[in-house]
C-alpha cells in the first residue's frame, strides 16, 4: 500500500452525493437475513415465528409457521423451493406455494446459513457441533462432528470442497462427503462466514481482529490485522478485492495478495456483509444504523441514517431494489438501483437466493443476463452534495456620527414628559428547583439486580448484560443480536450474548471467563472476582443450573 494511496481514501470520506430515498418502507417484523429470489420474490423469517413470502415490494404472498424464531437466511432453490432453518432445531423445505415438503430434527439450533449444492443437496450447521449433508428430499447422506458449536455459515467451492468456521477457533475444510481434509486456527472465535475468490482462496473474518486468507489447501498465504474483531463476513468483488467491515467501524479493502487498497471510516461497528453493486459501489450498513455507499477508490459516494441498528447485510435483487432490515423488523427498499455485480462473491453466500456456493460459468452467465436490464438502465444521475460557500469578506459600514434621539411620544400622553430619577426595586428572583439527582446504584445493587433477572437456558445461567457489565465496573459496546463488546482495562473483548424478549443476557460463564475474572461459589451466591474487587451475585445456582467452568457459545436467542 502507498502512502498516496492511504492519503487519497481517507480524505474522501465525507458523502459526495444526494443518497436515495427509501421507497417503500413496511413493519413486516423481519428478523432474518432476507433472501430475494430471481423474479424479485422477497422470502424472510418474521418475530412470528413464520416463513413469510411477499413480493418485490413486501406484500404477502404467504407464510408458514415454524416451531421457533430463526435468523437464517432463508435459501430459494432453482425450483422455487424454500428452505428455512429455525431455532426449534428443525430445517423445512416449502414448495413454490409454501406447503410443507418435509422436515427434519437436527442436534441443536440453527443459527448458520445452509449451503446449496449443486446437485441440489445441502449441508446445515447446528451449535450442537454437527455438519449434516442431506438430499433434495430431505434424507441424511452423512454427518461430520465438529465439537464445537457452528454459527459461520458453510460455503461450497467449484470443486464441493466444504468450508466452514467453528467456535473451536478453527476453519474447516471437508471434501464432498463429508471427511476432514484439514483446519486451521485462527487466533479466536470465527462467527464469519468464509468467502471463496476466483482462484480457490478462502477468506474470512474472526475475533482475533484479523481477515484471513487461506489457499485451497489450508495454507495461510496473508492476514490483515483490524482494530477489534471481525465478525461480518469478506465479499470478493468483481475488481478482485476482498471487502469486509470490522467492529472497529472501518470497512477494509485488500487485495489478493494482502495489500491494503483503501480504508473506509463508517465510524460505528459493523456486523453486516457488504454488497457490490454492478457498477462497482459497495454498500454496507453499520450498527448505529446508517448504510453507507462507496466508490471504487474507497470514497465515501452517500449515506441514509436510519438511527437504528442494522446488523444484517442488504440484499440486492436481479431488478436493482436493495433491501436492508432496520432494528424491530422494519423492511427498507430502495428501487431503480443498480443489481448485483457478476463477481466471485459479491454478497453474502455468494448470491441473492443464499446458496452459498461458487457459480458454474454457466450460472455466471444467467447472472449477467438476468441483471443486464438493470445494469444498464438509465437512472437519475445522483446529485452531487451542495457544498459550503466559502465565507466572503465583509466591508464593514463607516460608523455614522452620533446624533440626538428623538424622543418617541407615548400615545397617552400629549406632551413628552420627563420622568423623576428613581432607583429600581430590586428584583428577587423565583426559586429554581434543582432537578433530581441521579440514582446511583453500587455494585452490590446492580449484582443484585441482575440476579433477580437471571435465566436459564439450555445448561447455562444468563444474566442481563447491562446490569452485570455494570456492577462488574466494565462497559458495553456494540450489542448485537449475537454478541457484545466488553472495555476490559485497556482492551475491547468480545463475548457471546443472547436476547431473552429484546433484552441481551450475558453467560454467567463467559463473565467468568474475562481476563483478570475468577469465580467462586459462595453460601447462595457467585462471587465474581477482579482486581481486589469481590462482586456478589445473589444466585441460587443449585436451582437454576450447575455453574460451566467454560461457556459453550450457544446463540443469541431464546428457544421456546
Amino acid at each position: 500500500m502507498t502512502l498516496a494511496g492511504f492519503t487519497h481514501a481517507t480524505a474522501q470520506q465525507t458523502p459526495t452525493q444526494t443518497a436515495p430515498k427509501v421507497s417503500v418502507f413496511k413493519e413486516l417484523r423481519v428478523i432474518s437475513g432476507v433472501t430475494v429470489s430471481a423474479g424479485g420474490d422477497l422470502t424472510f423469517v418474521g418475530s412470528d415465528a413464520r416463513v413469510h413470502r411477499t413480493d418485490a415490494s413486501g406484500s404477502e404472498k404467504w407464510s408458514y409457521l415454524t416451531g421457533d424464531i430463526g435468523r437464517a437466511y432463508p435459501v430459494v432453490t432453482p425450483q422455487g423451493v424454500t428452505l428455512a432453518a429455525s431455532y426449534d432445531d428443525h430445517l423445512y423445505a416449502l414448495d413454490p406455494n409454501g406447503k410443507l415438503l418435509w422436515k427434519v430434527k437436527f442436534d441443536g439450533d440453527i443459527f448458520a446459513t445452509p449451503a446449496l449444492r449443486a446437485d441440489g443437496s445441502v449441508i446445515v450447521a447446528t451449535a450442537g457441533g454437527t455438519v449434516h449433508a442431506l438430499d433434495a428430499q430431505g434424507k441424511t447422506l452423512w454427518t461430520f462432528k465438529v465439537g464445537a458449536p457452528v454459527f459461520s455459515s458453510p460455503a461450497v467451492a467449484a470443486d464441493g470442497t466444504i468450508y466452514f468456521g467453528a467456535q473451536n477457533n478453527r476453519m474447516h475444510a471437508l471434501t464432498p462427503d463429508g471427511r476432514l481434509k484439514w483446519t486451521y486456527a485462527a487466533g479466536s472465535l470465527v462467527f464469519s462466514s468464509p468467502a471463496i475468490g476466483a482462484d480457490g482462496s478462502v477468506y474470512f473474518g474472526s475475533s482475533d481482529r484479523r481477515l484471513h486468507a487461506l489457499s485451497p489447501d489450508g495454507q495461510p498465504r496473508w492476514t490483515h490485522l483490524t482494530n477489534l474483531f471481525v465478525n461480518a463476513s469478506p465479499i470478493v468483488t468483481s475488481g478482485g478485492l476482498v471487502v469486509v467491515g470490522s467492529y472497529d467501524g472501518n470497512v477494509y479493502a485488500v487485495n489478493v495478495t494482502g495489500e491494503l487498497e483503501w480504508t473506509y471510516k463508517a465510524g460505528a461497528g459493523i456486523a453486516g456483509t457488504a454488497a457490490e453493486l454492478s457498477d462497482g459501489t459497495v454498500i454496507v450498513p453499520d450498527l448505529s444504523g446508517t448504510v453507507h455507499a462507496i466508490g471504487k477508490a474507497g470514497q465515501g459516494l452517500w449515506q441514509i441514517r436510519t438511527g437504528k441498528k442494522i446488523d444484517l447485510g442488504v440484499s440486492v435483487s436481479d431488478q436493482g431494489s436493495v433491501y436492508f432490515v432496520t432494528d424491530g423488523g422494519g423492511l427498507n427498499i430502495l428501487q431503480k438501483q443498480r443489481p448485483l455485480a457478476v463477481a466471485p462473491w459479491p454478497t453474502f453466500h455468494a448470491s441473492p437466493a443464499a446458496w452459498g456456493r461458487v457459480p458454474s460459468e454457466a450460472e455466471l452467465q444467467v447472472q449477467a443476463q438476468a441483471r443486464r436490464a438493470a445494469a444498464t438502465a438509465v437512472l437519475s444521475a445522483p446529485k452531487p452534495v451542495a457544498s459550503v460557500p466559502a465565507p466572503q469578506p465583509v466591508t464593514p459600514r463607516p460608523t455614522p456620527a452620533p446624533t440626538t434621539p428623538r424622543p418617541t411620544p407615548t400615545p397617552s400622553t400629549p406632551a413628552p414628559v420627563t420622568p423623576a430619577p428613581s432607583t429600581p426595586a430590586p428584583v428577587t428572583p423565583a426559586p429554581v428547583t434543582p432537578p433530581p439527582a441521579p440514582v446511583v446504584r453500587t455494585p452490590a445493587q446492580l449484582a443484585q439486580d441482575a440476579a433477580d433477572r437471571a435465566r436459564s437456558a439450555d445448561g447455562q445461567v444468563f444474566l442481563p448484560l447491562t446490569e452485570a457489565a455494570a456492577a462488574l465496573g466494565l462497559n458495553v459496546q456494540n450489542v448485537t443480536a449475537r454478541t457484545a463488546t466488553l472495555a476490559v482495562a485497556d482492551r475491547r473483548l468480545p463475548v457471546t450474548v443472547r436476547l431473552f424478549g429484546r433484552e441481551a443476557f450475558v453467560p454467567l460463564a463467559a463473565l467468568s471467563d474475562l481476563p483478570g475474572t475468577r469465580a467462586r461459589l459462595n453460601a447462595g451466591a457467585v462471587v465474581l472476582t477482579r482486581g481486589d474487587q469481590d462482586v456478589r451475585f445473589p444466585l441460587s445456582v443449585a436451582k437454576l443450573v450447575p455453574l460451566q467452568g467454560k461457556p459453550e457459545f450457544l446463540g443469541p436467542l431464546q428457544k421456546s
